[in-house]
């Protein structure tokens, strides 16, 4: 009776998070200690080198990734949504909280960033080479961008949100033709998007490596600067997830019948065990036992919550977008309003598309196109993910408050009920 999606089907792929963190610290500390020395002359450029392919191998996969994930994930929400009226209002639900969260963070992260701006020092740390100040570009020269004539040439070319668009519809039309085919086709990106997840995989687990080589030589260039600019960076990223968190408490109880009392305290439980597993799969049965408590109906929260834990994370839009502001703030890269909306529908077609993912894997696949969509370099991220595993808990967080509160909307406005 559940739906489960077919992206939990692929590989396990094992991040080294803890690992890659541990060497952006000791990076760090090394490069700092080095710094002004006479063998900070011969192990510089090694590690340097070091950072240098790992970020062009992280480059290098995110098209195929994502060009396959964005068909299959669009195309197992299309399926989930066929699945009655119940997966229907469900799925709706899903679409809408997914969109509110990407639009909330493209409103309040730039006011956010207004507030408390990036230190200066941390802007030259962390920004992996400052990009030419440009003009905002003008709707008409995006619109030009999400229309290119040829779409292999944008996709060589690096143009993200052609490709995505693309791919989205290429997902839509793969339902009006014949079951045989249809299969075929989804077979065929399923198979590509596995494949490339563990080319992903691969290259993540050289990510000590790689971070450690970057972490270094930014310690050795720019000292203890880059230490206050990753703090403030998690905090800014945190609190775009902060915002679904407290969306879910909303949802539950304006919409959901829910007491906020009582929804507070039945998520308790959940929450303790997202902080510990950061993982939406392991909280499940916790959040079966708390939306029994709260007074969903068994055959509702049955069905709708492995649902969202197979294709929903409420907080990937919100926090993915974040991500991207920030390295745009970074970088110098102008965002216009229309910039920040194309930013925003690519994010919610990536959130279809990374779901079951470890936390460092869907930053990688999540990020890179919103930010490659809006023009925002990505060398940033190559810093940013080794401490994806702080805000990586405040995803888990607001992913299963918003499911359970999702969970008792569709009950609570069910007509069966």
């Amino acid at each position: 009776m559940t739906q489960r999606s077919e992206v939990t089907a692929f590989p396990e792929i094992r991040v080294p998070a803890a690992l890659t963190f541990a060497a952006l610290v000791v990076g760090l500390a090394l490069g700092i200690a080095l710094k002004g020395g006479a063998l900070l002359e011969r192990v510089l450029p090694a590690a340097e080198l070091m950072g240098s392919l790992w970020l062009r191998a992280l480059q290098l996969t995110i098209l195929p990734l994502v060009i396959g994930l964005v068909v299959t994930g669009i195309s197992q929400t299309l399926a989930a949504a066929g699945g009655g009226g119940l997966a229907r209002r469900a799925v709706l639900l899903f679409v809408a909280v997914l969109v509110a969260a990407g639009t909330s963070a493209a409103i309040i992260v730039p006011l956010l960033l207004e507030l408390a701006p990036i230190p200066e020092s941390a802007v030259a740390a962390l920004s992996g080479g400052v990009a030419e100040a440009g003009k905002v570009p003008t709707l008409g020269e995006i619109l030009n961008a999400m229309m290119p004539e040829n779409i292999f040439a944008a996709a060589a070319g690096g143009a993200m949100l052609p490709v995505v668009l693309f791919a989205a519809l290429f997902a839509l039309a793969a339902t009006r033709i014949g079951e045989a085919p249809r299969r075929q086709l989804v077979l065929f990106f399923e198979g590509l998007a596995a494949a490339m997840m563990v080319v992903v995989g691969w290259v993540l687990m050289l990510a000590p490596l790689g971070v450690f080589g970057l972490a270094l030589a930014l310690g050795a260039k720019t000292g203890a600067d880059a230490i206050g600019g990753l703090a403030h960076y998690i905090v800014v990223a945190s609190a775009a997830g902060a915002v679904v968190l407290l969306g879910g408490y909303l949802l539950a109880v304006l919409r959901g019948g829910q007491r906020l009392g009582g929804f507070v305290q039945a998520m308790l439980p959940v929450q303790a065990v997202a902080i510990s597993t950061q993982s939406s799969l392991a909280c499940l049965p916790a959040m079966l036992a708390a939306s029994r408590r709260l007074g969903v109906r068994e055959s509702t929260a049955d069905f709708v919550l492995p649902m969202a834990v197979a294709i929903f994370r409420a907080t990937s839009p919100a926090m993915n977008m974040a991500v991207a502001i920030y390295a745009a703030k970074l970088t110098g890269v102008p965002l216009s309003p229309v910039a920040l909306a194309a930013g925003v529908a690519v994010a919610f077609l990536v959130s279809l598309s990374s779901v079951s993912l470890p936390g460092t894997l869907s930053f990688v696949v999540s990020v890179g196109p919103i930010a490659m969509a809006m023009g925002v370099p990505v060398a940033p991220l190559a810093l940013l993910v080794a401490v994806e595993m702080l805000p990586d808990i405040m995803r888990t967080l607001g992913n299963v408050t918003m499911d359970v509160a999702v969970t008792a909307t569709v009950d609570h406005r069910d007509p069966a009920g």
